[in-house]
């Protein structure tokens, strides 16, 4: 599971936005954000690592979503509820690892200091 994302006694990071490349540079395998033009070796190692940590900071961030998620469809609650085992059928995981993201989610909706829903 990749590492969670600070809380709210800890700031966020706010890392360089990932810009969206136009469908004709996307559709070259060598073209990746422009790097591939970038001459100098120290633009080029400050670019890749902002996107490293903009990839870093989006993937923690959306498993924190699918955390949330799991934690939702299986709610006790619900009608409709899903089993451990649905929610790893569905997200491509093992069981177990969709029972612990269903306890991380159950924990983020709480909030970090437990004092009710965090407003993700």
């Amino acid at each position: 599971m990749a590492e969670p994302t600070p809380r709210r006694n800890e700031p966020r990071l706010r890392p360089a936005p990932l810009l969206f490349e136009p469908a004709e540079a996307a559709g070259d395998p060598e073209h990746f954000f422009d790097l591939e033009s970038m001459d100098d070796p120290r633009e080029l190692l400050a670019r890749a690592t902002e996107l490293t940590q903009a990839f870093r900071a989006a993937a923690d961030r959306a498993v924190e979503f699918q955390a949330i998620a799991a934690a939702q469809l299986a709610d006790p609650r619900r009608f409709d509820r899903l089993t451990p085992a649905d929610i790893a059928e569905r997200a491509e995981w093992t069981e177990d690892y969709a029972k612990k993201m269903v306890e991380f989610g159950r924990d983020l909706m709480r909030g970090a200091d437990g004092r009710g829903p965090d407003p993700v």
